[in-house]
């Protein structure tokens, strides 16, 4: 099926749209109903376990808060900027459009976190849930809320044998990191980058590079 570059710009706003409003709403949905830590079993592979985390995906803590808050927005603001351009190319493939828009949600889902949810919600003891708009306000300033984490997939684990030099005796378990639908939608959109759309890339470059020098040089005329 052959899409008009409008209807592939309509396309890439509906996948952002589309993750964005399901990130935000389960979000919401477990800071307001979950207690810190709080475990829900939905199968024995895959859980629900309320976490917080400062820093980025699964959990990593690395920079200031308010430093790493504005260079998700600047990214954010390129990764936008790089859907509309690659929107406007001829014969752009579908499939990689929809991989630059997953990156582009999820690189834009957790900034609400960042940026709102330590003025909207108040961070009450275990084992109360958070109220939005708190009488006594929020938990921290502007720009320096906490990621809500949710998305907890214990698939298997096991007891590295005692031979086995470093971790003998330790326990493993796969997958430990609690994550998001942002999170997610980063990693499934950069692995279809790397995987089916690696060509797309450069040739997307290419074009662009090209473009923009020609329209730098009509504007030089």
């Amino acid at each position: 099926m052959s899409l008009s570059n409008k209807q592939i710009g309509w396309l890439a706003a509906g996948v952002i749209a589309l993750v964005l409003i399901a990130d935000q709403w389960i979000k919401i949905w477990v800071k307001t109903s979950f207690y810190m830590g709080e475990d829900l079993p939905i199968f024995s592979w895959w859980h629900l376990k309320f976490i917080e985390n400062n820093g980025m995906a699964f959990g990593m803590q690395l920079w200031n808060k308010v430093v790493l808050t504005v260079g998700r927005i600047i990214a954010v603001g390129v990764l936008a900027w790089i859907v509309v351009k690659c929107c406007s190319l001829n014969n752009v493939r579908i499939g990689f459009i929809i991989a630059l828009a997953l990156i582009t949600a999820g690189a834009a889902g957790n900034i609400f976190d960042c940026v709102f949810y330590g003025v909207v919600f108040d961070n009450p003891p275990i084992p109360e849930v958070a109220q939005a708009f708190p009488k006594g306000g929020g938990y921290a300033p502007w720009f320096e809320g906490r990621v809500v984490d949710m998305m907890y997939f214990p698939l298997f684990s096991f007891v590295w044998p005692q031979w086995v030099p470093f971790f003998g005796g330790e326990e493993f378990e796969f997958f430990q990191y609690i994550f998001n639908i942002a999170d997610a939608s980063i990693c499934v959109g950069v692995g279809l980058l790397l995987f089916f759309y690696s060509r797309d890339v450069s040739e997307a470059y290419a074009a662009l590079s090209s473009k923009g020098g020609e329209e730098k040089k009509n504007r030089e005329k």
